[in-house]
Parts: structure tokens; sequence; C-alpha cells
């Protein structure tokens, strides 16, 4: 049996985010375990639904030797900070030596890591451990869907594999998929042949969601190929809020010698080049979202939910935007929003106790362009202490520390408050405040797709709203300066570098 290394580092980055990845935020995890190392690794992320279980629990069912390293990530945000991005390599280096010599290395990796002075941060991960081991050891790594692929990345590693759901539902199935594959190749004594294709345009996150066309078929068809012998093929429609070279979607495919593996990843990225203008979709203005869910939420026996996306922390958003807030009070709509960011008001709440009235500046703080708080009179309906375990199919088993939370209500709206952000993606979150979420009108979400994975077998009906926050859900209202030119900034939209 082969000793294998395993561990990770995961961020996707926002490069237009006001905020930046600490070392602080990997530490303490925020929405996922915090900091992992050595011996108790595996006991600290084997109940969750993450790569790196799946990769853990798929060899130690071989009876591989697993040698555990180091697993970090945090909340998604602007560039992760030198300091936190050398601490954490740092240590996986560190462990990885002590550890030598291995068979093989397998990392939970995301692929759309920025640091302040690397743009390819997943690269430079892969680099450095290349350097370490060497030629001869296998390197693999599962990536997340949303994953910006580079060619040094392909280059670097002997496999790669990518989630091929939105939400993430599969996060553990991927890892446990990569790891298996791995330990095939080297029971196999020999390399998989590689090809890697970048496609020409950008696409917006919240029509990425493989519940719903194109993706839904295109997954369904890669998955349908599977079969022994045939190629591995992962596409990655990437995370268009980061401003780099190689920011956009690809496809990468690993199999035998002959041509077959080329032209099966020719084959797929034809396929979604030719659907190029179904990756669109609807988006409300505030007041015309809110609106429209009164109307539908009127005899509705499910709640219509709001997703305010350009608030999603899941993409670097703050998490205290109030547009969307605004929007409900105006139209007094029976409604209850998660998660709206501010520790100082929840502690506020706390202080008070519930029932207690506050005049409160709630949200606003964070610097988001044209943002100032929300001011008004709220009433504390219920307090938590932001300890809970989520209870849904991404997120079941993950032990969330988002600090003290308050449920605060101002006329029929009712909002979440918390210390540390979250992406509302879970119906653990309103749980926790005592608000059963098939039981509301409206819900509005500060998510993008994830809350999809949890809350759309409740809903009514989704709409997407497009109130004012750092995560753009038009990639052509980005800023770009490093990105590559030629590539369209939507589907079927303009050419960057072109006037």
């Amino acid at each position: 049996m082969a000793r294998i290394a395993v561990g990770g580092f995961q961020h996707e980055t926002n490069t237009f985010a006001p905020a930046k990845a600490r070392l602080r935020d990997f530490v303490e995890g925020g929405g996922w375990p915090a900091l992992q190392r050595g011996a108790t690794l595996p006991d600290g992320v084997i109940e969750t639904n993450l790569p790196i279980s799946g990769a853990i629990r798929a060899l130690r069912g071989e009876g591989h030797e697993v040698v555990p390293l180091v697993w970090a990530a945090a909340t998604p945000s602007a560039q992760v900070t030198e300091e936190a991005f050398e601490h954490v390599v740092g240590l996986l280096l560190a462990d990885l030596a002590a550890a030598l010599p291995v068979d093989a290395v397998y990392l939970d990796l995301h692929g759309a890591m920025v640091a302040e002075h690397h743009d390819d941060g997943e690269g430079e991960v892969l680099r450095r451990v290349r350097a370490l081991v060497g030629p001869r050891v296998a390197v693999a790594a599962s990536l997340d869907l949303h994953a910006n692929v580079t060619p040094e990345m392909v280059a670097l590693a002997d496999l790669l594999f990518a989630y091929r759901t939105y939400p993430h539902v599969d996060m553990a199935e991927t890892g446990g998929r990569a790891a298996r594959e791995l330990a095939a190749m080297l029971g196999r004594g020999e390399r998989p042949q590689k090809a890697f294709r970048q496609l020409p345009f950008l696409i917006p996150l919240t029509w990425q969601c493989t519940l719903m066309e194109p993706a839904l078929s295109i997954y369904h068809d890669i998955a349908a190929g599977d079969a022994p012998g045939a190629p591995i093929l992962s596409f990655t429609p990437g995370f268009p809020a980061a401003d780099i070279h190689h920011c956009g979607p690809s496809v990468f495919a690993y199999g035998g010698a002959g041509r077959g593996t080329e032209e099966a990843a020719e084959r797929l990225a034809q396929r979604i080049a030719e659907s190029e203008a179904d990756f669109a979709g609807r988006l409300y203005a505030p007041d015309e979202g809110v609106a429209a869910a009164l109307r539908l939420a009127e005899g509705a026996e499910r709640p219509v939910v709001l997703a305010d996306t350009q608030d999603n922390p899941g993409a670097g958003g703050t998490s205290d935007t109030v547009g969307l807030l605004e929007a409900l009070v105006r139209q007094d709509a029976p409604a209850v929003l998660a998660i709206l960011t501010d520790p100082d008001c929840a502690a506020m709440a706390h202080q008070a106790g519930i029932g207690a009235e506050l005049d409160l500046a709630l949200g606003g703080k964070s610097g988001a362009p044209g943002q100032a708080p929300f001011r008004g009179r709220f009433r504390v309906e219920r307090l938590g202490d932001g300890n809970f375990t989520g209870t849904g199919p991404m997120w079941g088993g993950v032990r969330c520390r988002l600090g003290p939370m308050a449920l605060l209500a101002i006329g029929r709206v009712r909002v979440i408050v918390a210390s540390r952000k979250l992406q509302a993606a879970d119906q653990a979150i309103l749980r926790h405040l005592g608000v059963e979420p098939a039981a509301q009108k409206i819900l509005a979400l500060k998510s993008s797709v994830h809350f999809r994975a949890d809350f759309q077998p409740i809903a009514q009906e989704i709409l997407v709203v497009a109130a004012p926050g750092p995560m753009l859900a038009d990639p052509a209202d980005l800023p770009f300066r490093k990105l590559r030119p030629g590539v369209r900034l939507h589907p079927l939209g303009p050419v960057h570098g072109r006037a």
C-alpha cells in the first residue's frame, strides 16, 4: 500500500472586494473548520462535506497510509495577505518535508486563490510542493468548480479534479474521486496524458448553477462519460471576480496515450462554446424584486426567495450592504433577511436583551462603495451565541462559529445579524434564532447559488436581485486590468482590451 500525504489550502479571491484574508481568518476558519494540522487533522474535518474528508476516507478505505499535513480555509474576500499565504504554505511544506519519503501528495485546493504577491496562488503552492518532492512523486489536487485554472497548475500537477455541482454538494465526493484515481495511478506506474482548454468568455456566477440549464445538461453528460479507460473530464466555469491573466472557464482532461484525451477535451470545450448564449438570466433591481416577491407570496404555501447576489460573502461580499434591506422596509415586506454582519449591533442587542428596542445604525460599515448604515428603530426578538452545526446537503456537519447573533425586527421585516460573515446557504442559520425557514413568506438571502441546495426545495420561486454590493453580478461592470485581451466579459458581451 502507498504512503500518501494529504493537506489543503482554500481561498476564493475576489480581487475587487474591500477586505483581504488575514492569517487570523485562516486560523479561526469562521464558517469553515479552524486551521487543522498533524495527527488531529483527520478528526477535525472527517465529518464535513469537504474534499479532504472524502480523500481521507477513500485512501483509508483502500488501506493506504494517510500522512496528514495542514488544512486551512477562509471565507472568500480580497487577496490573501502575504503573511497568511507564507505562514500556511510554510507549515504545509515543513510538515511535508518531515514526512518524506512519500509515494504521493493529495492537496485540497480551491483554484481561484490570489495572494498579495502571487496572482496564481494554487500554481505557487504546487510549484513549491513539486520543488520539494521532485518529479517522481505523484501530485494530485481537487479543485472548486469556480477555479480559474492556469497552464502552470496543469503542468505542475499530475491530476486535477473539479467539483461537478453548484451548489457544491459533491465536495467530499470529489476529494474521494481524486484520491482513488491518484492511488490507481500509482498502481499503474504511469502518469496520464493531459489536455487543457480555456474558453474565451466569462460566466456570471449566478448562471453557473448546475441545477439549471445549460450547466445541468453539460455536467450530466460529463458524468455519463465516466467509464474505465475513458478520459477523466472537468469543466470549471471560473470565478469571474478575479483580475488575473487566466481568469475564466476552462476544460481539462486526463487519459491514456493517444489522441483520445485531446479529442475529449476539445469536444467538451466546443459543447460549452456552443452554449455561450444560454449562460444568462434575469436580474431584478431591489424594489422591483421585493414588489415581485410580494405578488408571488400572496396565497403561496412556500416562501419566495430573494438572492442578494452582489453581497454574497461566499464570493467576497462584505455581508453588510443594506440595499435590499432598505427595499424590504420601504414596502414593509413580511420577510427575513440573512445574514447581515455587524458585530457592534449584535453586541448592543445582547447587552439590551430580548424585547428591548434600539435605535441602530445597522450594516454599511465595511467600506463598500456607496454604502452607509441603515438607521432605524429595531426590536430585539431573539439572541444566539452563533455556535451551530450545518444541516443542509452542502454544509451538513460543519460547525459554524459566527459570534454573538441577534434577530432584529423593524415593522414586518426581520434581520438576522451576526458578528462574523457567512453565506446564507444553510437553514440551520435561521433555526439557530428560532426562525423556521419554510414558514416564512419571503426569505432574503445573501448568496448567489449555494443557498439553492438547502432552500430551493422549500421555495415557491427564486428571484435574483442586484442590490448594491462588491460582488458585481455582471463581470462586464468590473474594472479589469490584468485579464488577458480578447476575453468576452460576459456571454456574447464586450471583448476585454478592445475599445
